[in-house]
């Protein structure tokens, strides 16, 4: 089975990179050529990104608010998302554009600064709470199902003092907060997402120092923010099925961003494919949907032996005892992903990393095909078969759980006529239909992004948008581009339609 397994994504690669060119739309590969009728689509958004108010009614300060006004120069055009497309005083505004799309559900993160402006529940922000309960409400009017994500990088100032994913403090707070959340708005919102994207915040916030909080602590830090966050992501999923499932009857998840893996040519081991894997989907995914409820045994043999060559006397990598290992494993409902793109991987022939390091740990080094289509954002290439090949690799390994495309998007300047979106989004949803008809559980696909927000360090110079939004406008109206209505096209008629859509 390992050589089958071996030959079978050595020859993807080949498909792959044969297949791209002008468009990277890959066609249908048999059966269906419907979405099932239970097939969900949505699109998302985040609280710092688009809700503006940084200040208004109660609002404290997230370590976002602080970074992009104490460093300016760190965002490329140096803004912020004081205002953002102003969402928190136009729920009317981001309702139409939903209906506009004709989605089934709104994927939207919620401001832990906002509703709990001194962290704890000592101090309920009751405007904050009024803006979420109204943007609810809305959604399920207008049957859009919401889909709320706890934490979405913007963690509150307040908890920076005490160092943040760095201290295991950390744990009991995200947890309080969480069940304020269930308690507060359950009733009603029945998926949840505890983290999004782990991986990011863990190695660029504190592994690279490339976004707040600044910590620079490569193969330390990113290693202790991960265990804490997939600690409190378990705690908040156990504290939701002892005291509300019975009677919200909702579900816990979490959201892991992951590429897939490819072979430039069959002189490069395998083994590079799997440890692209087992370092970025299989550092979480393992613990909660793996037999053991452990990390990846290929990253604790790893970064054990480095640690001790290094000189240490324990490894860097957390050690999870068997209590935590049982409350971990299974503590999801079902596997969120976010996907953007695929890369090449190989084994350098020497250590060319900084030690300690991630990188020196997983010993890959990663790069794109020229023949692939990228997008504005530097690091974002069109590889639909990365995604079939992604979600086949989890049915296989996994026991097929139930997967959600949670993000999944491209990045343009802001023009209207978007065609190279529409062929991104024509060829992704094809990838899913794909693999559904090849058995595998996907049940939702989420677009990201509902319209153009501050996109981190590269404020408002990359355009993910369906629709787009002046940032300079007093109204800041948002206009849907062609890439929304080819959008609503494929949702309304279940299938992956044409290119062609109505100006």
């Amino acid at each position: 089975m390992k050589v089958l397994f071996i030959t079978f994504y050595s020859l993807a690669l080949f498909c792959t990179a044969l297949a791209q060119d002008k468009e990277c739309y890959q066609g249908h590969k048999g059966g269906s050529t419907s979405f099932p009728k239970s097939f969900n689509y949505g699109v998302a958004t985040s609280a710092y990104q688009i809700e503006g108010g940084w200040n208004a009614d109660g609002k404290a300060q997230s370590i976002w608010d602080n970074y992009t006004h104490t460093y300016p120069e760190r965002i490329a055009d140096r803004s912020n998302g004081d205002d953002a497309a102003e969402s928190y005083s136009r729920v009317e505004q981001d309702i139409e554009a939903l209906k506009k799309l004709k989605v089934n559900f709104y994927r939207f993160s919620i401001s832990w600064s906002r509703v709990l402006p001194e962290v704890t529940t000592k101090k309920k922000n009751r405007k904050g709470i009024t803006y979420y309960n109204k943007l609810i409400d809305l959604l399920i009017a207008n049957n859009i199902k919401p889909m709320v994500t706890m934490f979405h990088y913007d963690m509150p100032q307040e908890l920076n003092q005490y160092n943040g994913f760095m201290n295991s403090t950390i744990i009991d707070y995200f947890v309080s907060y969480a069940d304020f959340l269930f308690k507060t708005f359950g009733d009603r919102v029945k998926l949840w997402i505890t983290h999004n994207e782990p991986y990011v915040f863990c190695s660029k916030g504190y592994g690279e120092a490339a976004y707040p909080p600044l910590v620079h602590s490569p193969g330390v830090g990113h290693y202790i923010c991960m265990d804490h966050v997939l600690k409190s992501h378990a705690m908040a999923y156990r504290k939701y099925q002892k005291k509300y499932l019975k009677e919200q009857r909702g579900r816990v998840g979490i959201a892991i961003d992951t590429g897939f893996y490819y072979l430039e040519n069959l002189t490069i081991p395998y083994e590079a494919v799997e440890r692209g894997i087992q370092y970025n989907l299989g550092w979480l995914a393992e613990p909660i949907f793996g037999k053991t409820g452990n990390y990846p045994a290929l990253m604790r043999a790893d970064i054990e032996r480095n640690s001790l060559k290094e000189g240490s006397s324990e490894s860097r990598l957390p050690v999870l005892s068997k209590k935590w290992q049982n409350i971990i494993k299974g503590s999801a409902d079902f596997m969120g992903i976010n996907y953007f793109g695929a890369t090449y991987v190989d084994i350098p022939a020497s250590p060319v990393f900084e030690i300690p390091s991630y990188g020196y740990d997983s010993n890959i080094i990663q790069y794109p095909d020229a023949s692939w289509r990228r997008a504005l954002s530097n690091w974002l290439y069109c590889v639909p078969e990365g995604l079939e090949d992604l979600l086949k690799w989890i049915r296989d390994n996994y026991n097929n759980v139930e997967v959600m495309i949670t993000e999944n998007g491209w990045s343009t300047d802001n023009r209207l006529n978007d065609s190279e979106r529409i062929d991104y989004i024509k060829a992704h949803l094809q990838a899913v239909l794909n693999v559904i008809n090849e058995g595998c559980n996907v049940t939702h696909y989420t677009y990201w992004t509902l319209f153009d927000n501050f996109e981190w360090n590269m404020g408002y110079t990359e355009k993910f948008g369906l629709f787009s939004v002046d940032m300079a406008d007093k109204d800041k109206k948002r206009v849907m581009r062609d890439s929304a209505k080819y959008y609503a096209k494929a949702i309304e008629s279940r299938k992956v339609p044409e290119l062609e859509v109505d100006s």
